[in-house]
């Protein structure tokens, strides 16, 4: 899906066959098809399985694995790969994410790497949409690569090792610390080849980035869900430099039991563990009792460091997030010079231009303290001094 929606965004399916060298028997070996997925025009890309003698169908993929897929060793991939026409990179590429993957199934086997037999992402269909990938994305030349919340699928499927639940022991190891759900398909969503190149390729997940967006791509899984296009879909694009923006977590609980006095502590951990805001809102909830909604904003990477701590610090028994993405101003501080003594002077841009400016207020009233003056005089006289620095 991943390669048939590069395809889809421009890549040349004939670089893709150049790229592929020994790994392709012939010619015809790949192709693409045009298909349709719940009313949605996609590339499917399709892979004769020299392994089986068929047309190579994504292991399982929500069904039950009848075909017989050769066992290879990294050792044995690592060959087949010199045989592909790669850059040198690419091939570095891709051998160490087949590295990645015999860690993973090791740990999951308990043993090591090198006495691992790789058994459906072994097969020859398999290593062609990584080599592929690897060659599409160096095509590409993207310098940022971002994915949104992986939907994972629920139910089973049946491998070489027997059945298991999906997402597969591989899939759900790779995916560690990434976004995830499990949407209404019974069926796997997101295949351990799929998790190795999204994880390896992707720095951030999340909403759609600020972005010109130059070309559009569609690649089509093999099933048809009827409510639900079954296709990875691709954007292309400049990053938009003019807009300051990233993905936050939004972690949210209600309370209704506690000591108020406690909030006041909690803010101070949350914030002294990276929180990026804290807030609380008064709210009316069940049984007209009168509560408070506890708001976090954090990066992705501390929520869960946070949600442990709202769970052991207050009397919640459940707390919700989401994410979301945060335009910001980019802020700078300047120092002024005012009669009563230097303050700090908070400036915000928005594609170079002013928009805000502000004394620092702590600065304000220790100036306020030392000299006797009121707030609002040291305040007047740092705008004053700031705004004189900006006249010719």
């Amino acid at each position: 899906m991943i390669v048939g929606a590069l395809i889809d965004a421009g890549v040349p399916l004939d670089d893709i066959r150049a790229a592929l060298g020994s790994l392709s028997i012939d010619r015809d070996a790949v192709w693409t098809e045009r298909v349709q997925r719940a009313g949605i025009s996609a590339t499917k890309f399709q892979v004769r399985d020299e392994d089986t003698g068929g047309e190579h169908h994504h292991h399982s993929h929500g069904g039950v694995a009848t075909e017989a897929h050769a066992h290879r060793t990294l050792t044995e991939i690592d060959a087949l790969i010199d045989g592909s026409r790669l850059s040198s990179t690419g091939k570095t590429r891709a051998k160490a994410l087949f590295a990645r993957l015999g860690e993973v199934e090791g740990t999951i086997h308990g043993t090591s790497p090198d006495m691992v037999h790789l058994h459906e992402v072994g097969s020859l269909d398999s290593i062609i949409d990584i080599v592929s990938s690897v060659h599409a994305l160096e095509l590409i030349g993207a310098d940022r690569i971002l994915a949104s919340p992986l939907n994972v699928g629920s139910g089973t499927i049946r491998s070489s090792h027997g059945l298991y639940p999906v997402p597969a022991p591989a899939t759900i190891r790779l995916l560690e610390g990434v976004p995830i759900y499990s949407g209404s398909q019974r069926a796997e969503m997101v295949t351990p080849t799929g998790a190795l190149l999204l994880t390896a390729y992707a720095t951030e997940f999340g909403g759609i980035p600020p972005m010109k967006i130059r070309r559009i791509g569609y690649g089509a899984g093999a099933r048809n869900f009827e409510d639900t296009p079954n296709v990875v879909r691709v954007l292309v694009g400049d990053s938009d430099v003019s807009v300051s923006s990233h993905t936050v977590t939004v972690i949210e609980a209600e309370i209704d039991d506690m000591n108020p006095q406690i909030f006041g502590v909690l803010m101070e951990k949350l914030l002294a563990q990276g929180a990026l805001d804290v807030f609380y809102t008064p709210i009316q909830m069940k049984k007209n009792r009168p509560g408070t909604l506890l708001s976090v904003i954090a990066t992705p990477a501390t929520r869960e460091k946070l949600t442990s701590t709202i769970f052991h610090e207050t009397t919640t028994i459940g707390v919700r997030y989401r994410d979301m993405t945060r335009e910001c101003l980019d802020r700078e501080t300047e120092t002024v010079v005012t009669p009563s003594g230097p303050i700090r002077f908070k400036v915000a841009r928005r594609g170079g231009e002013v928009l805000n400016a502000a004394p620092e207020f702590d600065d304000c009233v220790r100036l306020a303290n030392a000299t006797g003056k009121s707030v609002k005089e040291i305040q007047a006289a740092a705008t004053k001094a700031w705004l004189d620095t900006r006249r010719p």
